[in-house]
């Protein structure tokens, strides 16, 4: 927001030459766009790192110099906006269009590796990577670690087996907010437009653990119940309107599909942490679709269509509405193979 610095939802549409973003209500988009973002002459930065807790972040800059921040639910669809954000303001240049098509597709994470295994054993005590105090210009900073350890940490470890491929891994772990630079010499490397750039396999870089600063994680057993319930592959992701327990009202959320272990997760995208307001396990689970002539039994307000519910193995209902039909059917289709 631009008066109120909160974070709202808000379903965008992008033209040739601007950017419309209309409000959601009970799931549905407003007829009448709540503002527009005018491209010509715009700058786009992405990633954006302002926001250390949002990592997945797009910024325009407009020509009269107005910034906007919009968060995306994924890697994949924070690179894809910003692909298609971009060949609208470059239209008739495809060549800078192709750059960037070039720079999304040269950085990729193997499917196999989960971040919050690596992150795990990077904090195990006895086998995880050692952090000290380092000075550096005059300030100190504690539990910190170089980026040169970082990266003999993760080839040790075989995460990685070339230096190359360690300094893409780290720049992932910092992309996605596990860790993040501290001092001049580290922060200065994140203004640079290429990722794989970002991250510096130097012994004078210095990083430390995105957790050390948020005072929300009381505990190191609280964090160590987080890391293994989000440790899972992500499978899918995006917004759906869920009902409340209590007060039965319904609400935006941002959900993550998980395996191994199976789970679902549901975010408040007003909310400036990134973590988890609520989530379960997915075994034992019962999930269907609801019908769409009339309010079902269970749902509450003038709510219907594209409906469906789950109903975990404690008995408790929970019912989440799509977008379309066939959204709810894939929610479904991913989520029954894992119950």
């Amino acid at each position: 927001g631009h008066i109120v610095r909160n974070w709202k939802v808000r379903w965008f549409v992008l033209l040739q030459d601007k950017l419309l973003y209309y409000k959601i209500e009970g799931g549905k988009k407003e007829p009448f766009p709540k503002g527009r973002i005018l491209l010509d002459g715009c700058t786009i930065t992405c990633p954006c790192l302002e926001y250390e807790n949002r990592p997945l972040l797009i910024k325009l800059k407009t020509k009269t110099n107005t910034d906007y921040f919009l968060e995306c639910c994924s890697r994949e669809e924070r690179d894809s906006w910003a692909l298609d954000i971009t060949g609208a303001i470059h239209a008739g240049h495809p060549v800078q269009v192709q750059e960037l098509h070039r720079m999304k597709n040269s950085f990729k994470l193997l499917e196999s590796i989960s971040l919050h295994h690596i992150v795990e054993r990077m904090c195990d005590s006895s086998t995880g990577i050692k952090l000290t105090r380092n000075l550096e210009q005059g300030n100190r900073y504690k539990e910190t670690l170089t980026g040169s350890a970082l990266v003999d940490w993760l080839i040790s470890n075989s995460f990685a087996v070339s230096r190359f491929e360690a300094v893409t891994l780290a720049s992932m772990l910092m992309e996605e907010n596990f860790i993040k630079p501290v001092g001049a010499r580290s922060t200065e490397a994140t203004r640079y437009s290429d990722l794989s750039e970002q991250f510096l396999d130097d012994s004078t870089a210095l990083y430390m653990f995105a957790e050390s600063s948020n005072k929300s994680i009381s505990s190191k057993q609280e964090l160590q119940f987080n890391i293994s319930e989000l440790s899972g592959t992500i499978l899918k992701q995006g917004f759906l309107v869920k009902q409340g327990h209590k007060r039965k009202n319904w609400k935006v959320r941002r959900f993550v599909l998980r395996a191994e272990p199976a789970f679902l997760h549901y975010y408040d995208p007003t909310k400036e942490e990134n973590r988890p307001v609520g989530g379960f396990s997915l075994r034992g689970c019962l999930v269907s679709a609801l019908e769409d002539n009339g309010v079902p039994a269970g749902v509450k307000g003038n709510v219907q269509g594209n409906l469906f519910k789950i109903i975990t193995k404690n008995d408790i209902h929970y019912y989440i509405q799509a977008s379309s039909k066939a959204e709810r059917a894939q929610w479904i289709e991913a989520i029954k193979p894992l119950t």
